[in-house]
């Protein structure tokens, strides 16, 4: 065959339809036959090659001798059927001429719009010439014939229509391995497009701005005797800002908004810094939800350092018996009055006396070095 012929085919066609002509020819060429039945007709896995398809629409004046000499190589003639080939010269010329070469059991027909046989002449799709030269009752492949839901399926299924008449094969042996194949590339297809969308999401997601909380839990035993956090200001540096925000309660939250959504997952430094609670400087990694351990300082109400003093005498009072909320001490040899209290024993006040007579009656930390206590 492939040495009687040099085209496997020729495709007869109207300006018209220049694009079913192009996709017809790399459908035929590149369509892959089974490798079962290659080896047992001695194929290639790809036998409809080469194709002819003319660039462009014959012209007044006849068929051409290159045309001639194009359509004598080829095998079998594939006639594009529309109403504009059904009007075509040119193309019942190129049917009549491969009518003439006694090679008429090889025109095939390729419906792309149209009708066979309509009683509307301008939906009319088979050319005057197959009924004047008497050609056999062909329906040909039609793209628009209704067996499947799908358009594109039924478009599938003419070009198999069209492959089985060339090759003379059997329809079902390809079309059902045709449908399977079209059912993997679909399902590749659908698999590939989601993870591209997936993909895009991801990206435009990840170029998206997020807004992080930050909430704070107290590590340390809780005291209602004290003071709630208040006004505790909270800082997040970022590779190129820095934010800064209150937080007015232990039950609240700031709020970070439009943090840079690529920070996310990566380390970053936080501070936090509060009146009675200890001062915190940590990185944590990013994340939308932030929660800050904190720690009440001990020492604000529970360090107890201070002075007596005699106004009168202008003396210092060392070794004078004190009692700080039932819990005796002495003053020092230089008058300093210090005592320690646990975190879940500390108050905003606590009661005083001495054994001699104080102005004082209460010491309300926190109280340090410039703290001082007279007596009367």
């Amino acid at each position: 065959m492939e040495q009687q012929f040099k085209y496997f085919a020729f495709i007869s066609y109207n300006s018209h339809d220049v694009k079913w002509g192009r996709r017809l020819q790399k459908k035929l060429e590149h369509y892959r036959m089974p490798a079962t039945l290659c080896s047992e007709r001695g194929w290639k896995r790809t036998p409809i090659q080469p194709v002819f398809f003319a660039p462009t629409d014959i012209q007044p004046g006849g068929l051409s001798k290159e045309l001639q000499e194009r359509l004598e190589a080829s095998r079998h003639l594939v006639v594009i059927c529309s109403p504009y080939s059904a009007q075509s010269e040119w193309v019942g010329r190129e049917i009549a001429f491969f009518h003439q070469l006694g090679r008429t059991q090889d025109i095939h027909f390729f419906i792309v719009e149209g009708e066979p046989h309509s009683d509307d002449p301008d939906r009319e799709c088979f050319n005057p010439m197959v009924e004047q030269l008497g050609l056999p009752e062909i329906l040909g492949a039609n793209i628009h014939e209704q067996v499947h839901r799908l358009p594109w399926l039924n478009r599938e299924r003419a070009y198999v229509q069209l492959v089985s008449k060339l090759l003379d094969v059997e329809f079902d042996t390809i079309w059902k391995r045709h449908r399977r194949m079209l059912i993997r590339k679909t399902i590749a297809w659908i698999l590939g497009t989601l993870a591209v969308l997936a993909a895009l999401v991801g990206i435009w997601l990840h170029s998206q701005p997020v807004d992080v909380s930050l909430r704070v839990n107290e590590t340390t035993p809780h005291n209602d005797q004290l003071p709630e956090l208040r006004d505790a200001v909270v800082t997040l540096a970022l590779p190129n800002k820095t934010e800064t925000d209150t937080l007015r309660t232990m039950d609240g939250e700031v709020i970070f908004r439009n943090v840079p959504h690529k920070y996310l997952g990566q380390p970053v430094q936080v501070t936090f810094s509060c009146r009675d609670f200890l001062p915190l400087d940590t990185a944590v990694v990013l994340n939308k939800a932030l929660t800050l351990d904190i720690a009440r300082d001990p020492a604000a109400y529970g360090f107890i350092h201070f002075r007596l003093y005699d106004p009168q005498t202008e003396q210092i009072l060392p070794d004078v018996e004190v009692i700080i909320d039932g819990q005796t001490v002495r003053s020092d040899p230089l008058g300093f009055v210090t005592l320690t209290i646990p975190l879940p024993l500390q108050r905003k006040t606590y009661p005083l006396s001495a054994s001699i007579p104080l102005h004082e009656d209460s010491i309300y930390p926190p109280c340090g070095e410039g703290y001082w206590v007279f007596k009367k």
